[in-house]
This record gives structure tokens, C-alpha cells and sequence, in this order.
């Protein structure tokens, strides 16, 4: 279905942390946001990667999706593994996981050491916490969503990292070259680093991929500049919708 767009969020947050950016999306597309596993209303769910891009899929279905740090990882993998049911692909502030075998040993013993943490804190320690992390610097109380964040458990959110965290994840960057939709890579210019991932993920993907920086934003560029986040993303999003009418 071209016509929709299937959105899936951060660790930590759930289907409803997407406003105000999800309310600027360009009205004929219908809007489908997800609770990833571990999170939200799928809190009860322990899955990996591929077997929560498979459940993504199967409760998304066809269109356009659009994922935000973890969220945007498992996007990633649903497009790789279902790309029939993937028309175009958006990439806010995500990672095809870690190449380097012994960084990704260091970083599957930090996401169990930060599993344990939110375990032994609760859920409200631990996203104080989580926010605190100069990654949200630029990420006000405003649109931090933290109440919303609030309704997941400890428990999915240490099976999440656990599962399906940055370590546990099996590093894409050798398949990027399969995405064959348009892709569109965005980053926050105050995230040098994932400007540079984003950066390297769109040469490695090939011509049907742009990369775009929402300017004065950090980490969460949807959330810290929703309108000219939206914007972009809907200027993508008409000339997709133009593309695919063609055909």
C-alpha cells in the first residue's frame, strides 16, 4: 500500500512518542505506528532482530516505513528480509549495527549491564537516566515524552537490549547494497556521529538513497524539530507518491 506509512520508535518510547511530528505527516498517507517489541502494548514480546522485523511487518504490512534509532534498526531488517512489503524506507538517527567484532562483545556486555540496571532501578529511575545521557541534550522535557516512556516495564526493556539491542544485533552493513526502494537517511547536524553512520549507510546503499541533516538538532531530530523534520520527510514522501503512481 503506498498510501501508508508505518512508524516505529526509539528504545524506551512507545507507538504514541511520535507527535507532533506524526500529526505533520502529509494527510493522504494513513499512519500506522507500532509498538515495538519489549515496548508499549507488545511489552510481553522477547524477540531478536529478524523476529521483530517479521512481527513488525505482519502487523505494519505493505507501505512506507519509517523508524527512528532502534526503531530504524529494525526497520532496516524489515526491509531487508520482506522488501516486497517495503516501498520506501526513512532512517532518523539509526545504525546498521557494529561491524568490529570485539566493539560488538564490548557493547552486548553494556546492554546486559544496562538490562540489570533498569531490573534493579524501575522503570521511572531508569528513564531519568536514560534522558540524562548527553545524546538528549538538545531533547527538551516538552517533547521528551517521558510519561508516555513510562508505560512500559522493566522487564521488556531489559528483554529489548537483551534481545534486540545494538550488540545483539548482526551487523547490515554488508547488505545495504540489497535495498533496492528509495531509502532516506536524516540525522541531526548536532549528532556528528550519526551523521556520519547516515553519511556512510547512504554510499553504501547506492543512488536510491539521499541523506539529509534536520539543522540544530540533536539525536531526536523528529522530536526536537518536528516541523522541518516532517517537512523533509513529506517532500520525500510526494515525490515518492508521484514515482509510484507512474508505475
Amino acid at each position: 500500500m503506498a498510501n501508508r506509512v508505518v512508524l516505529v520508535h526509539g528504545f524506551t518510547q512507545t507507538s504514541r512518542c511520535w507527535g507532533p511530528f506524526e500529526g505533520l505527516l502529509d494527510d493522504r498517507f494513513e499512519r500506522r505506528s507500532l509498538d515495538a517489541p519489549g515496548h508499549g502494548d507488545a511489552a510481553h514480546l522477547t524477540l531478536d532482530v529478524p523476529a521483530a522485523a517479521s512481527y513488525l511487518v505482519e502487523h505494519g504490512g505493505d507501505g512506507i516505513y519509517i523508524g527512528y534509532s532502534m526503531g530504524g534498526r529494525l526497520c532496516l531488517r524489515v526491509a531487508l528480509d520482506h522488501p516486497a512489503s517495503v516501498l520506501g524506507l526513512v532512517l532518523v538517527s539509526a545504525s546498521p549495527g557494529i561491524a568490529d567484532a570485539s566493539e560488538r562483545e564490548a557493547r552486548v556486555l553494556r546492554d546486559e549491564a544496562l538490562a540489570d540496571r533498569i531490573e534493579d532501578i524501575g522503570v521511572d529511575a531508569f528513564v531519568t537516566e536514560w534522558l540524562a545521557q548527553p545524546l538528549f541534550a538538545h531533547l527538551s522535557p516538552a517533547n521528551a515524552h517521558r510519561e508516555e516512556r513510562l508505560r512500559n516495564t522493566a522487564r521488556g526493556l531489559a528483554s529489548s537490549l537483551r534481545r534486540a539491542g545494538t550488540g545483539a544485533q548482526a551487523p547490515l552493513w554488508d547488505r545495504l547494497a540489497e535495498l533496492a526502494m528509495p531509502v532516506l537517511v536524516i540525522a541531526g547536524s548536532l549528532d556528528p556521529k550519526y551523521v556520519a553512520i547516515g553519511q556512510q549507510m547512504v554510499a553504501a546503499i547506492g543512488a536510491n538513497a539521499t541523506f539529509a541533516e534536520i539543522t540544530a538538532a540533536g539525536h531526536s531530530a523528529q522530536l526536537e524539530a518536528p516541523e522541518a523534520t516532517a517537512q523533509l520527510v513529506n517532500d520525500w514522501l510526494a515525490s515518492f507518491a508521484a514515482t509510484t503512481r507512474t508505475r
